[in-house]
């Protein structure tokens, strides 16, 4: 890729994100959702004026990554812990409940059992960044109904990437170690709690070195330094690395310099972020969506059938949520978008041959509208009182 046709790609994608959103916005919806819309548009099935490159997605992945980082400085964690019960209750029930109506609707449209568990588990899954960023949009994020919804969509990642490698060890050999299974399990508890209590028992350290140096920038550049260090150590042990950047916000939230580290990584989020959003708006392949061409039917009634079970699936982990002032609702909606993880569950099932490319297209549209139907419900949900 040629430097003018990356510097075009980046324009295309700020303009019409930055347009897009400003719409949104001016209609009563979170800015995301423009974002998300500007991706399908310029993207390769409207204008294909954007190629999702290497480069491009590498940008999204860093977005993302400050995405949840600010969402951790911003957070609080006594918060967190406050509310563990009942994010662990609703990521239980937002896990078994998607998995059991996927699994048994794939069987009864005549899918193998494979494909059956493969179904069920990518509708397990949980996008962590859209739900954040309409939270800190709505300016819900500290409440304990969005402290529930990131704590369960975390675990909801935990849970989703050990069924991922466990799926993806049966389509390779027939066999899965639970040895396996129980390292990647172990480790993603063990390195966020580590990264948690370790960093915030040094994190005096940070504040040190900062005040000694002199440099331009040099708190923002420590910041992001740190951020991107405990992201690329999760990445390391095959975690998520939002949940690196996630542990690091939480950490940097117990220093002296947590405002001022809030003022300066705001424009640099505000820099990256869109270019994630619309790249998985760009994602969507609109093919799929044409009811009148015969092949497409198979697929339509199946991603219909899995909509519903994705929908409801999240929404009943809503119960979950224990207070009785709490909004119940707005819980289950925030838990609706597959999102990014969704598009990674159904690329690996296509790439490994697990699902042809019929379900594939159905299990999009699944990710599509799960993930546009949140921000558009989110901020009604938070205008209802507690159920």
């Amino acid at each position: 890729m040629e430097l003018k046709d990356f510097l075009w790609s980046l324009i295309t994608i700020y303009v019409c994100a930055r347009v897009m959103g400003e719409l949104a916005v001016r209609i009563g919806q979170s800015a995301v959702l423009g974002e998300l819309l500007a991706g399908v548009l310029v993207g390769g099935s409207v204008f294909g004026w954007v190629e999702p490159t290497e480069p491009l997605k590498l940008l999204g992945e860093v977005g993302v990554i400050l995405l949840l980082f600010e969402i951790g400085l911003e957070s609080d964690l006594q918060s967190f812990l406050k509310v563990g019960w009942s994010a662990a209750v609703v990521a239980l029930i937002g896990v078994v409940t998607p998995f059991a109506l996927g699994y048994a609707l794939a069987l009864v449209l005549h899918m193998s059992q494979l494909q059956a568990v493969f179904v069920g588990a990518t509708l397990t899954a949980t996008s962590v960044a859209i739900p954040a960023r309409v939270l800190l949009d709505l300016g819900k994020l500290q409440t304990a109904e969005g402290n529930i919804i990131l704590g369960a969509a975390f675990l909801d990642d935990l849970l989703g990437l050990v069924t991922l490698s466990v799926i993806v060890g049966l389509a390779e050999s027939g066999t899965v170690s639970g040895l396996d299974v129980a390292r990647t399990a172990s480790l993603s508890l063990l390195f966020l709690v580590l990264a948690i209590l370790v960093g915030i028992r040094y994190a005096h350290l940070f504040s040190r070195l900062v005040n000694r140096m002199q440099t331009r920038g040099r708190l923002v550049v420590a910041a992001l330094t740190f951020t991107l260090l405990l992201g690329y150590a999760a990445e390391v042990m095959h975690i998520a690395p939002l949940v690196g950047a996630f542990a690091a916000g939480l950490v940097l939230a117990r220093t002296e310099h947590q405002e001022r580290i809030g003022e300066r990584i705001t424009p640099v989020t505000d820099v990256f972020v869109p270019i994630f959003f619309v790249l998985v708006g760009a994602a969507v392949s609109l093919k799929y969506f044409n009811p009148f061409n015969p092949d497409n039917q198979p697929v339509l009634l199946l991603a219909g059938g899995l909509t519903i079970a994705a929908v409801a699936g999240k929404l009943v982990a809503g119960l979950g949520t224990v207070g009785r002032k709490l909004n119940r609702w707005a819980v289950g909606v925030g838990m609706l978008p597959r999102g990014e993880v969704g598009l990674i569950f159904a690329s690996v099932g296509l790439s490994r041959g697990i699902i042809a490319e019929g379900e594939y297209g159905a299990l999009l549209i699944v990710v599509v509208l799960t993930t546009f139907l949140s921000p558009l419900l989110l901020k009604r949900a938070f205008r209802r009182p507690g159920t």
